[in-house]
């Protein structure tokens, strides 16, 4: 009889603290990954999902200062038996910011890295290269291309074609679909939980992952097991429970939560289409999917015949016309690469036109990457050096709930804290008359982005025109007056949210998802 294979990954009694913290940033935690298992690992921002997947293979404490407690073995050996380097011949991890994981010049360079620092032949290399990108969905010319010269989502692709080269055992993936349009987050879904890999993945946005998962584990805020179960079990019977902690659920969760709260008693399903035939009808659900009309004020910003292109690069988008009214919330969707950054910078003002006129005032944008914004050592120094005051820094930090961590080092923050702090630094002070905010929901949990949303809805009341680039249709259908859909160099559309994100034929054609919440849509619900 063969004996059954070693678990992938266990996890006993695991807790982590960092140098200095007053309690641990996550644990204890026991956790079992059998081989050729894929679970999901949630939790609320904070609760040190990113943490626990770094001292895996003993990051934490060899290479990121930290203390751990408890035991970690992968494929039955203790985790400290070997130095960090020494498991990427059987585990590959993904950072959640993928300039974590790039260490090459060129897209080649990237890809050949961890073939190359277990000296396998040339030949072999340059097939692995040629194979990973075929599986990435890249053009093959990309291997002499810089990686500088990509945009967020094109480097998490490349990212997850140098891990598919590896070939590992074990994949440890931190939110790798975060900076993806829905073509690109399907297609790395499918790649990283093919069936039979072993994976611990963490990712907020559920709805590529949900149908390649075997399990799921939950972490509460204090960073401890909250519920463990298949997903039925998970979503079905501990939705409220995670609701309850702001963490993600599939939207037919909490569609039922909300109803149940009515006096609604629904079946504990968790996929829409499973809810649908039991949806009341005539229901008003349009608070939960979509953002009700609003007046707007007078055009405060107007882009004509405009030629956009990033510094030193060639132009990207061209022959835009475009104009923002005052308390308008404008999105931008678009596949990865399409421009929506550099658009994006135009519409701010941090970026002149190659061509075309811009007319309007300056305004402020948030990056991609919140970590670009800090210039202190302190939450609450970042807010102070954009002019807030002592009054607006204590609401700002509440506002985005950030109160208790106002003497923290903005470095050693979550990503999700990290971009709520970015949000609070450019919104507690100066009215913007104009505000771009580039992937403002990557990496929050779904408290993070219900107050995202309720903070943009505040700025537009106050009539500063916020334009939104994002790949979230759901969050762009509940947030924007207008739609953007960017491709092909320009604007293939423009109008009403319902109305684009509901063109699946479109959509389709760019890379682009419908929303989850479209199933209501095409039920008539007022959105």
């Amino acid at each position: 009889m063969t004996p059954p294979l070693p678990d992938a990954l266990r996890c006993t009694g695991v807790s982590l603290r960092y140098p200095e913290a007053a309690r641990d940033a996550v644990g204890p935690v026991s956790l079992r990954l059998r081989a050729g298992e894929r679970r999901l690992l949630l939790g609320p921002s904070g609760s040190g999902k990113s943490t626990l997947l770094h001292s895996l293979t003993g990051l934490i404490p060899a290479s990121i200062p930290g203390e751990r407690r408890g035991e970690v073995a992968l494929f039955g050996r203790p985790s400290e038996s070997r130095r960090p380097a020494d498991w990427a011949d059987s585990v590959a991890i993904l950072f959640q910011d993928a300039d974590q994981t790039l260490a090459g010049f060129t897209v080649a360079d990237e890809i050949a890295f961890a073939l190359e620092n277990r000296e396998l032949p040339p030949a072999v290399i340059a097939e692995s290269v040629r194979a990973a990108l075929r599986r990435a969905g890249l053009p093959p010319d990309w291997t002499a291309r810089r990686i500088g010269s990509l945009s967020g989502g094109q480097r998490q692709m490349v990212a997850l074609a140098a891990i598919l080269a590896q070939a590992p055992k074990l994949i440890l993936a931190d939110e790798p679909t975060a900076s993806l349009a829905p073509a690109a987050a399907r297609l790395a879904a499918e790649l990283l939980l093919a069936p039979g890999q072993s994976v611990l993945i963490v990712d907020h946005r559920l709805g590529p992952v949900l149908d390649r998962i075997d399990g799921v584990s939950v972490l509460n805020r204090q960073g401890q097991m909250l519920a463990e179960g298949s997903p039925q079990d998970v979503f079905g019977s501990h939705g409220g429970d995670l609701d309850a902690q702001g963490i993600w659920t599939p939207l037919a969760v909490r569609v039922r939560l909300a109803l149940a709260k009515q006096g609604h008693a629904l079946p504990q399903v968790w996929r829409m289409e499973d809810l649908l035939p039991h949806l009341p009808l005539g229901l008003e659900l349009s608070r939960l999917v979509g953002k009700p009309p609003a007046p707007l004020g007078p055009p405060i910003l107007r882009l004509e015949r405009a030629a956009c292109a990033p510094p030193d690069g060639p132009v990207v988008v061209a022959g835009i016309d475009l104009t923002l009214n005052a308390g308008e919330v404008l999105g931008i969707l678009g596949p990865n690469g399409a421009g929506k950054s550099t658009l994006g910078a135009c519409l701010a003002g941090l970026l002149p036109l190659r061509t075309g006129r811009r007319s309007g005032p300056a305004g402020a944008m948030a990056f991609q990457n919140p970590e670009a914004h800090f210039v202190t050592d302190s939450v609450q120094g970042e807010l102070v050096a954009m002019g807030a005051t002592p009054d607006q820094v204590r609401a700002g930090l509440a506002q985005w709930s950030l109160t208790g961590l106002a003497d923290q080092h903005p470095y050693t923050l979550s990503m999700g804290q990290k971009r709520r702090l970015a949000l609070a630094a450019l919104t507690a002070a100066r009215p913007w008359p104009v505000l771009v905010l580039d992937e403002p929901t990557s990496g929050l949990d779904h408290a993070g982005s219900f107050a995202a949303a309720r903070q943009i809805a505040a700025l537009a009341a106050r009539g500063q025109a916020v334009v939104v680039i994002t790949h979230d249709a759901d969050f762009a259908l509940s947030v924007c007056d207008r739609i953007v859909l960017l491709a092909d160099g320009g604007i293939v559309a423009d109008g009403p949210p319902a109305l684009v994100l509901r063109d699946a034929e479109r959509l389709e054609r760019h890379g682009l998802a419908r929303p989850e919440a479209a199933a209501l849509l095409d039920l008539g619900v007022p959105c």
